[in-house]
């Protein structure tokens, strides 16, 4: 089923209520009465086009109309990609971490093995902030530098030299190894956990974590097939700006 704006964004969620954490990146919460995605979009100050292309893309694993996406501007995108890392940061990981704790304290396991996965979630959690943090503080400042440069077409010598330091290589590789790290970390708890007198903690667990790859598998997917070449094709734009 594709989303469309006329339908009702409670029965979005009855329909698919996974997709609530996305609906909340645009600053839209419970409470949404029989308001049309239209409706919410244009009380919220929000693009419909584009909030449609994000839910769709979450909603349907078929669904991801790249170039379609790369029309939409560099801001725009950076945006919800730092609504997404907030949801990451005060939700999910948090959450996780309350749960592995729960099972230590709920499931009896003998030995160090609850203590070997909450120090690899916690060391997992590092590197993703870590991650985030790179993004936030680097990428996404120079993301949006690149477009108002392009947009003014005006070259500063000071940009020349952060396009120098900037390597789209490197994001790259950083991006497999935090998806490797959360794959290894699901791997620990389902061959590797001893048999407990309570599953319900550990499937707790693993739904979260399986929900986050889902999310970040997503998150990826906008940035890697997205942002990057839409970064690139920037790049290609600036370097031709006459001096």
């Amino acid at each position: 089923m594709l989303i469309d704006k006329e339908m009702r964004l409670a029965e979005i969620i009855h329909h698919d209520f996974t997709l609530l954490p996305v609906i909340n990146r645009f600053d839209m919460h419970l409470g949404v009465g029989d308001k049309t995605i239209a409706a919410m979009c244009d009380e919220k100050g929000v693009n419909v086009d584009f909030f449609l292309t994000i839910i769709n893309t979450f909603h349907d694993v078929q669904y991801f109309p790249a170039q379609h996406l790369k029309q939409f501007p560099a801001t725009m995108l950076v945006d919800y990609l730092k609504q997404t890392h907030l949801y990451y940061l005060e939700q999910v990981l948090p959450a996780i971490e309350v749960q592995i704790e729960n099972m230590e304290k709920n499931c009896a396991i003998q030995g160090n093995t609850l203590i070997l996965l909450l120090n690899f979630f916690k060391e997992y959690s590092r590197e993703l902030t870590h991650h985030i943090n790179r993004e936030e503080e680097v990428v996404y400042p120079y993301i949006i530098a690149l477009e108002k440069t392009i947009e003014t077409g005006r070259v500063t010598g000071d940009f020349d030299q952060r396009m120098k330091y900037y390597s789209l290589t490197n994001y790259k590789q950083e991006h497999e190894n935090v998806e490797e790290k959360l794959f290894d970390l699901k791997n620990l708890i389902i061959k590797y956990l001893p048999e407990t007198r309570n599953d319900a903690y550990c499937h707790a667990v693993l739904r979260e974590l399986f929900g986050l790859e889902h999310d970040l598998n997503n998150h990826s997917r906008i940035e890697n097939l997205i942002l990057l070449p839409k970064i690139e094709e920037m790049e290609l734009l600036y370097k031709q700006i006459e001096r």
